[in-house]
């Protein structure tokens, strides 16, 4: 399990990214932190938020990652300095995040739809009742 804590140029919050591989299975959420957070507040994440957040996670993606083999020691280190450097989300992340929100989207306008047409249906109920009420002795 990886957390990466990065700022976001488009939002302008800080975020952290977790990404869980499982089995050749990516998994990954992005969690908001809103100000810069310090050393405890990330503490208190992982140690009681990361795991709750994670097992939402429904979606999964398949991350096809190349066998390492022996490498030399130089270009290893060449390698980490650039890891490092750079902003930290995988594209492996970024499509397993974007798949679960398409999912809860779908998800949410599902739920949405059924609220309304149960709404309709009791005011339609509502109606018949009222006009029954009037019309009651004729």
């Amino acid at each position: 399990m990886k957390l990466t804590v990065l700022f976001d140029e488009s939002c302008k919050y800080w975020i952290g990214v977790i990404e869980q591989e499982e089995q050749g299975r990516l998994r990954a959420c992005r969690y908001i932190f809103g100000n810069e957070p310090k050393d405890s507040e990330v503490l208190e994440f992982v140690s009681e938020k990361m795991m709750k957040l994670m097992s939402l996670i429904t979606v999964e993606t398949n991350a096809n990652r190349s066998k390492s083999t022996r490498v030399n020691p130089k270009r290893l280190a060449r390698q980490a300095s650039k890891e490092i450097a750079q902003r930290g989300l995988t594209s492996h992340a970024q499509e397993a995040i974007k798949l679960d929100l398409e999912s809860r989207k779908l998800q949410r306008k599902v739920h949405n739809r059924q609220q309304l047409l149960e709404e309709n249906e009791r005011k339609y109920q509502l109606r018949v009742q009222k006009a029954k009420k009037k019309h009651r002795g004729k």
